[in-house]
């Protein structure tokens, strides 16, 4: 009785490790899949508080969770890391007629900024 209790033991637990390691490796691989990085010059929004990027013809809205100073890299050309955030229509529909403005006929993404890097003092 105990032998069969035993194998149905390791058996789960063999099979718990298996899961569990498959979905670390999954989760790790759609951080890594979701994460990006952009360089261009950051300047200062038209809302209040904000902050975007550009970078070729794309605008990117960034969002920094009060970890960076954006005010103090307006002007400079730098590399950020991070991923496109979720938010929600309120946020989006707040946001919406400030991003017209500043995209012109640019696309547009938001972007959530988990590191920052000054590539140069300048954007010139």
């Amino acid at each position: 009785m105990h032998t069969k209790l035993a194998k149905l033991s390791l058996w789960t637990v063999s099979i718990l490790f298996v899961g569990l390691m498959a979905t670390s490796v999954c989760a790790t691989a759609q951080t890594a899949a979701g994460s990006q990085t952009i360089t261009g010059c950051v300047q200062k929004g038209l809302e209040s508080g904000g902050y975007y990027l550009v970078s070729g013809d794309k605008h990117y809205e960034l969002y920094d969770a009060g970890k960076f100073s954006l005010a103090d890299h307006v002007g400079q050309k730098v590399t950020v890391s991070g991923s496109v955030p979720t938010r929600t229509p309120a946020q989006e529909e707040k946001s919406q007629p400030y991003e017209k403005k500043e995209m012109g006929g640019m696309q547009h993404s938001d972007f959530q900024v988990t590191s920052l890097t000054v590539v140069s003092p300048t954007c010139k």
